[in-house]
């Protein structure tokens, strides 16, 4: 299976840091996010692993190179200063990430979970990874329910940054900007959607103060 992180984005909530390094390159505990991904994707058997660029992109390039260090393959996807969040950035790379299902993965999730190797069945286009929603938002994203992920308004779950994709859930979609949500919405509606639950360690390092605390553990 192939894999992707998404490290494109600006990491504004992170500033003063990020306004010199990328988000993806932030550490924790002497070691970056985004390494930590590409140790834990080579330890599953991921051999290609897609980095999509924006944000001093150049950065990121620099540290990780052709990825021979870490006992992978990566390629850039280059989307300069027209970051074209979420959908538009996996839409893009889409023909570097081949034609069977890929993973995907938030580069500033910080988490010890294992990289599922869910196969998904012939009507899924798609698979989470859920977790409980942690204290400081207000809601969750989703329900999980006998495997499937449920739209709800009282959604329980926060969806972790963590998915399988086919390539086929974004066929239809075209070049540019856009967000995953309404898509990921509109294929939970039509059942097309499966999902499990990980309870493990795992935050969105979205913040200066939750990055101090996982620094602190």
């Amino acid at each position: 299976m192939n894999a992707m992180i998404l490290a494109a984005g600006r990491g504004e909530r992170l500033r003063p840091l990020t306004d010199n390094i990328p988000k993806a390159l932030v550490e924790i505990r002497g070691r970056s996010l985004l390494e930590r991904h590409l140790a834990s994707m080579r330890d599953a058997g991921v051999e290609t692993v897609v980095i999509n660029l924006g944000w001093l992109g150049a950065e990121i390039v620099s540290r990780v190179g052709s990825g021979a260090r870490y006992g992978l393959q990566v390629i850039y996807s280059q989307e300069g200063d027209n970051v074209l969040e979420t959908g538009g950035g996996i839409h893009k790379a889409l023909p570097l990430l081949g034609n069977k299902p890929f993973l995907a993965v938030n580069a500033d999730v910080y988490t010890d979970m294992p990289v599922p190797r869910t196969e998904l069945a012939d009507e899924i286009l798609a698979h989470l990874v859920m977790v409980p929603t942690p204290a400081y938002r207000t809601h969750g994203d989703f329900d999980l329910q006998e495997g499937l992920i449920r739209n709800s308004d009282v959604a329980k779950l926060t969806f972790s940054g963590i998915a399988i994709y086919r390539p086929e859930f974004f066929h239809d979609c075209e070049a540019g900007r856009f967000p995953l949500a309404p898509m990921l919405r509109e294929a939970v509606d039509a059942g097309q959607v499966s999902g499990e639950l990980y309870e493990g360690l795992w935050a969105d390092v979205g913040t200066l103060a939750r990055l101090d605390a996982l620094n602190r553990t």
